[in-house]
């Protein structure tokens, strides 16, 4: 088995930022993945800012980055700011299962950091898509409501009530769901629900309250991609307070 650092570190609204990071200093040996370029697709409408990346794409920089069979992934990003998370669910919906990610982000390593770019030896990622691992829009508002479903706002609490909205052209959140804000433990019960929807602003930090819930047991947490960029793009119904 061998071991793959990834750098996923990556800033909201300065795409270029999680590059800089990696060169200024990262884990000797560790490849890199943009959030935005390789861990996303373009934003669309629908779809939202950040869709799941295409099959083939998604297997081409995964390869480039040094992942394929017999390796151990480790991602890193900032501490839980959405990008290692990204990419542990990426692995998995694409059928690698040997990932993990690094507890407190770049801040946890101890040893040395080293500057600059990484040759990297490229692998063959063959992807092996799994399903029902996400929920689409229209599904989703049809099943607003049903007994034992229980959708998750994974973003700060202020975005959820709909009092500040620094992003998206609507305030609010999807009718009923509840708030579990990424940087924070797990609400007490959560796990217990019957079904599970998480999503975020556009897909990327409901990547670590699903990285939570399978930690407490909960694997089959399902991921709404486009979040709540997409629905508030399609029109649907929103909710404050």
């Amino acid at each position: 088995m061998i071991y793959r650092f990834v750098d996923c570190r990556w800033e909201l609204g300065n795409p270029g930022r999680g590059r800089e990071l990696y060169r200024e200093g990262h884990v000797p040996g560790a490849s890199f993945l943009d959030v935005e370029g390789e861990l996303s697709a373009p934003p669309a409408t629908p779809g939202g800012r950040h869709p799941l990346p295409a099959t083939e794409d998604f297997a081409r920089a995964a390869g480039a980055a040094g992942i394929g069979k017999d390796v151990f992934v480790v991602a890193y990003d900032q501490g839980m700011d959405g990008g290692a998370a990204r990419l542990w669910w990426l692995l998995r919906h694409f059928g690698h299962e040997d990932v993990a990610v690094l507890d407190g982000g770049i801040g946890a390593w101890l040893g040395p950091l080293r500057s600059g770019e990484e040759e990297i030896e490229p692998a063959d990622f063959v992807p092996r898509a799994r399903e029902g691992d996400t929920v689409e829009a229209d599904e989703l508002a049809a099943r607003l409501g049903e007994s034992g479903l229980v959708v998750v706002d994974a973003r700060l609490p202020e975005r959820y009530r709909g009092e500040v909205e620094p992003i998206d052209p609507v305030a609010g959140r999807i009718p009923g769901a509840v708030n579990a804000p990424f940087p924070e433990e797990l609400p007490p019960g959560l796990a217990d629900a019957r079904e599970l929807v998480a999503y975020c602003g556009s897909g990327i930090t409901a990547a670590v309250v699903l990285l939570r819930l399978a930690q407490a047991g909960r694997d089959d947490a399902k991921l709404y991609p486009g979040s709540w960029s997409d629905w508030c793009g399609r029109g649907l119904p929103a909710e404050t307070g």
